[in-house]
């Protein structure tokens, strides 16, 4: 089993969980992340003053699956929050030792 996270654009949300459900995947998690990466913040104007974001907003979408979902996942991700520009975001794959269902006790791939 993986875990599949991807930190993308706040506006690719809604096309990710929908590229995601196409495939068959029923359960994800999103969390509102900041970070940086090659553009390292940019300069915005509030009230006329200009002042630099080091920390730009950006979504986290985590969704466990069995290992061989794992490259239809990527696609579905990369499809739904490509644009093309700078700050697309980042797809991580970790592995996952355990999975345990709270209601069922079900383990494994059986509680995903």
């Amino acid at each position: 089993m993986k875990m599949v996270s991807a930190v993308i654009k706040h506006y690719r949300l809604d096309e990710v969980r929908k590229a995601l459900l196409d495939i068959g995947i029923q359960g994800m998690t999103i969390v509102d992340v900041k970070g940086f990466g090659r553009q390292k913040g940019q300069l915005e104007v509030y009230r006329g003053v200009q002042y630099e974001v080091q920390f730009l907003p950006k979504v986290k979408v985590e969704v466990a699956v069995p290992e061989e979902k794992v490259e239809e996942v990527i696609e579905a991700i990369i499809k739904g929050a490509r644009t093309g520009e700078i700050g697309d975001g980042k797809i991580f794959v970790y592995g996952l030792e355990d999975v345990v269902r709270i209601r069922t006790g079900r383990r494994g791939k059986e509680a995903l």
